[in-house]
Order: C-alpha cells, then structure tokens, then sequence
C-alpha cells in the first residue's frame, strides 16, 4: 500500500490513506472489521446501533426485556467496549469512527458515549445532524463528518455550522443510486434524480465552497455508494474528492464482524436479487431480496392498508424517533427492522434483512482480507482469486 500514489487523505491532524469503510448496522461493522481498517491507516467505522447483540452478556440482562433504560444501558455498555477494542486492534494507526443515524431516538446518547470512549470522528447520517457540533462540544479533537447526497443539503449544512463557528472535518457525500441500507432521498423514484451524481455534487459543493469562503484543503469531499474499482477511485480523486467510502465490500471482508451466512448472501447476490423498497424508518432502503423481504413485499399494500388500525411495535423500546410500524405512518415500512436485522446479524437467510450496494463487488464472490481490499482500491492490483 506504500507504493499508491494517491494523496492522502488529512483529518484532524491524521495522515490516512484515502479509503473509509463505512458504517453498517446491525453489527456488521463492529471493532473487529474497524479496527482492521484502522490497523492499515485508514478510516475504519463502527455502527453504533443495538451492539448489545454482539454482546452474550448483555443480552443475557436485556434479550428479554421491554425495559428501555436497561436496552439503552446496555446499548452504551457494548459501544464503549467496541469502541476500545477497535483502538486496540488499530494500535495507534489509522481512525476509529462511529456512525450515528440521526433517525435513532438515542443518537444523542450514542454520540456522547462514542466521544467518551475514544472515538476519532462522528459520522452520522439518516437525517440532517444540523446539532452534531453542540453534542461535541466537549470534545474539539473528535472529527465531524456529516453524510449528505446533494449540493441543497450541503449548503444547508455548511450555512448551518458556520453560524456555530464549525466546519465538518469531511463530508460523505453518498449516492442513493448505488448505496445499501438507509438511502439519501425522500422517495423512491428520487434515487435516479441527476442531483445525486458525484460528476455534479463534487463540482457543485466545490464551488459552494468558493461561495461561502471555504478553502478545498479545510473539508474534504468523500464520496459513497458503488465505487468498486481502482479506476473509479482515481476518477473521483482527480474530480475534487479526498478519499471514498466502501460499504458491502468490507462487509464481506475476511475480517468482517458478520456471520458466514451474511457475507455469503451478499457476495453471491445477483442484480435481479437487489432491490428497493420504503423502510420503517420512512426512507427508501436498498437490500438482497431474500425469502423474507419477497415475503414482505408481496404483501407491503395490505399491511400499509392496516397500518393506522392494526400497528404495534414487537420490541417497545422505541429505537427510531419515527417508525412505521410503531407510530402507525402508512408510506413508511410495516416490519420491524432490527427484528429483521438481528436475524441477518445470526446468519438466518430465511428472515434477515441483507442492506448491500447496488453494484459488483471488486472480488466478485470471493471473501478476501481488509489489506487485499484496500491495496486494490489504492493501487489496482489485483490478488489471485480462486
């Protein structure tokens, strides 16, 4: 990795190369794949949501329970732990970041905890994080780098901080296109919307920065979703990004935190088995469409038809601040998502709920180490694959 020629990416007074891993819940990327990432100078990233999962312990006291103080203790408990054996694994190189969705009710809590524990950067999306410098205030060597999808939303955002006297240390900027889970758009027939290219976000958020007074150096530009080559990685570098983030493919990575079974369904998903569907979170998701989601959208019209009569939460602990199936909102998804996604979390084809990107992954099917991933993205070259 040594022999790449791109620049390094610089936040915070770290030299990193210029590749992050993004944030992937439930569990997915937990210490272990993020502190691989860190280990080889790069950006790797915890997702802060229900840990507690990876925890036997603690869920031995919380599995049970409809007690949300105990969920949300044990929730901060395991994200503490995560967040200092990631460090551990790193050994001083690279950064560890947690990714806060907005759309949680305990981001504040998770945010702080994060902070506490050692975190290098707060990356948090699913919503604007307009209050993500005053949750911080305590800590200035904590980086901030909001994920947006569009020029409207960063010039928001930038106005927004620059009112607070800060600026975000980076920004993600993710493509709803081509990006798994949580996606940037209100509606699903938004995700082709021309506004969410790199080829005009980059220019557009660059010459917003001349706008506002900004110099390029201050926040680098991180581009997301469906960057799966050397090459694409050199075309965004050369169009204004720092750096870019890579999501399902440290997923399936050797050392990813999720089970067998979960890197399997993503590394062999074909692009029939990719789709798009309205999450209970209110925003559009992408997935593999496994027995239980074909299940699901088979009969997603019915149960939005009951939505307003028939809905009940099976957890009551109250994860989103806005759920479609809890709060009985008919556009929104009718399922419990971390139901669904614990059980992607166990490995179970038949009911998990599988987020991944749109696009091929580098290796295809085959599950490789971090170190291959990274020193392909960086230099194009290619290990020898079964």
């Amino acid at each position: 990795m040594s022999e790449s020629l791109l620049p390094p990416l610089k936040i915070k007074g770290k030299t990193l190369l210029p590749i992050v891993q993004g944030g992937m819940g439930v569990g997915v990327s937990a210490h272990r794949l993020a502190g691989h990432v860190a280990r080889h100078n790069a950006v790797g990233t915890i997702a802060s949501v229900d840990l507690r999962r990876l925890h036997p312990d603690l869920m031995e006291r919380s599995g049970r329970s409809r007690n949300k103080a105990l969920i949300n203790e044990t929730n901060l408990v395991a994200l503490d732990r995560e967040v200092r054996r990631a460090a551990e694994i790193a050994g001083g190189s690279g950064a560890v970041a947690v990714n806060v969705m907005r759309a949680v009710t305990e981001y504040v809590p998770y945010v702080k905890q994060a902070c506490e524990s050692g975190a290098d950067a707060i990356v948090m999306g699913a919503g604007l994080p307009l209050d993500l410098p005053e949750m911080t205030a305590g800590f200035p060597k904590v980086a901030l780098i909001p994920i947006l999808s569009d020029v409207r939303g960063i010039v928001l955002l930038l106005k927004k901080w620059l009112r607070k006297n800060r600026l975000p240390d980076a920004i993600v900027i993710e493509h709803p296109r081509y990006a798994g889970g949580h996606l940037g758009a209100a509606k699903e027939e938004e995700l082709t919307d021309a506004r969410f290219e790199f080829e005009a976000v980059i220019p557009g958020t660059l010459k917003a920065f001349r706008d506002l007074g900004i110099e390029r150096e201050q926040v680098p530009l991180i581009p997301a979703g469906g960057i799966n080559s050397h090459e694409r990685v050199r075309q965004l570098l050369d169009m204004g990004a720092s750096a870019v983030q890579l999501g399902t493919p440290f997923a399936v990575t050797e050392e990813g935190d999720a089970h067998e079974n979960f890197k399997k369904v993503l590394a062999e998903a074909r692009p029939e088995d990719i789709v798009t569907f309205m999450s209970t979170a209110g925003l559009p998701a992408r997935a593999v469409k496994t027995p239980w989601l074909a299940n699901y959208l088979n009969r997603v019209e019915k149960l939005k038809a009951a939505a307003c009569k028939d809905h009940k939460c099976t957890l009551l602990w109250d994860c989103l601040l806005q759920c479609g199936l809890r709060d009985g909102i008919a556009r929104f998804g009718q399922f419990c998502i971390d139901n669904q996604l614990a059980a992607a979390l166990r490995g179970d084809i038949q009911r998990g709920l599988f987020f991944r990107g749109s696009e091929r992954l580098p290796f295809g099917d085959a599950i490789r180490p971090v170190k291959e991933l990274i020193e392909y993205m960086l230099t194009g070259r290619m290990p020898k694959l079964a």
